[in-house]
């Protein structure tokens, strides 16, 4: 076999994609296949539920929704959310799902579906002046923790253990302080993430560092560490993801200067207590990242100025798609999507 063609078959063994013909020359890689949505949204919020099934999120009370691989989409609006930014999605197949609008007091709202889309009930609304809700994660279908920018000096994270359908604030007594001027980033639904049972991150940025804050107990006691990423008004960590409690990857920069990767990622082995630089990292601010479920090397970091890819755990990446995307996430199948500006969606193809 020829060493194109071994590339070929690592890559479609790792992403779950087509084996190449035996017959192709030319050297594989990886694209996005782009859906047409007929949206013009912008789209922060994603979640992949499988090769078939994904939602998408996002400004002017968007929410898309396929159950055909992309052939077609099906849009729905939360009532009351026209106007609003539905910046994160939490799916848990065709028919469940939640879906958060960011902004401050009642701007930020959560809504929950049981049907598909057809009909939204509004499960949870901001009545703190000062709050600013920007991101969810689920650990479960019953469990999940969504995040506000500090009140009185704090992250404010509220919880759920019945699929969204009720939302409560957590004691602050466990979170640190805040760093003066520090946020999280309304910009991939990911500025909180889970893994296992228990553990949480939260991403932060805006302070005098760049911080990640890790939860073992599901968001009630946290402990925060300061990261490689470089931090200002703009930027700082937009998005981690976690291969397992221990081993996770950092993403973010500067928006405002999109094309400047310097000091734009980060890896840790030890549950985000200590964090490196990659060998070589994305030429860009990224804003999304994910594991793939099947291989345990690979995962995939997205950005307005592309999209880029590891095979060795976020030591070295290769960008693979100059497109424009905010947000990623693979499914439990190995299907993988993306979302951004003006609607764009792909999934995740072999090329040759």
């Amino acid at each position: 076999m020829k060493r194109p063609l071994i590339i070929a078959a690592a890559v479609a063994a790792a992403f779950g994609l087509p084996q190449v013909p035996a017959s192709a020359t030319p050297e594989p890689g990886l694209t996005w296949q782009l859906s047409p949505t007929g949206s013009e949204a912008r789209l922060r919020g994603l979640a992949a539920v499988s090769h078939h099934v994904a939602w998408a999120s996002g400004s002017g009370g968007t929410v898309l929704r396929t159950t055909d691989a992309g052939q077609s989409w099906q849009r729905s609006t939360p009532p009351g959310a026209e106007t609003l930014q539905l910046r994160d999605i939490e799916a848990f197949d065709a028919d469940n799902a939640v879906a958060m609008s960011i902004g401050p007091g009642e701007d930020s709202r959560i809504y929950r579906t049981t049907d598909g889309g057809a009909t939204w009930t509004e499960t949870f609304r901001n009545t703190e002046p000062t709050a600013f809700y920007d991101c969810m994660a689920f650990f479960d279908r019953r469990h999940g923790l969504a995040l506000s920018d500090p009140v009185d000096g704090k992250f404010r994270v509220l919880s759920t253990g019945d699929g969204g359908a009720t939302w409560s604030v957590l004691p602050s007594d466990g979170m640190p302080a805040a760093l003066e001027g520090e946020f999280a980033f309304a910009a991939s639904g990911q500025c909180i993430s889970v893994a296992g049972g228990r553990d949480a991150w939260i991403a932060t940025g805006g302070g005098a560092k760049a911080r990640v804050l890790h939860s073992n107990d599901r968001g009630r006691t946290w402990e925060a560490a300061d990261t490689v990423l470089a931090s200002n008004a703009s930027g700082g960590v937009f998005a981690t993801a976690w291969r397992d409690t221990k081993r996770g990857i950092a993403v973010g920069g500067d928006f405002a200067a999109p094309t400047n990767g310097v000091d734009a990622l980060g890896l840790t082995r030890d549950a985000g207590q200590t964090w490196t630089k990659p060998s070589n990292a994305p030429q860009g601010y990224r804003s999304g990242v994910t594991w793939h479920p099947f291989v345990r090397s690979g995962a995939i970091a997205v950005g307005p100025t592309g999209s880029d890819v590891t095979f060795d755990s976020g030591r070295s990446w290769k960008q693979f798609d100059a497109g424009t995307f905010d947000t990623v996430d693979c499914a439990g199948d190995g299907a993988c999507w993306a979302a951004g500006a003006t609607g764009r969606v792909g999934i995740l193809r072999l090329t040759t």
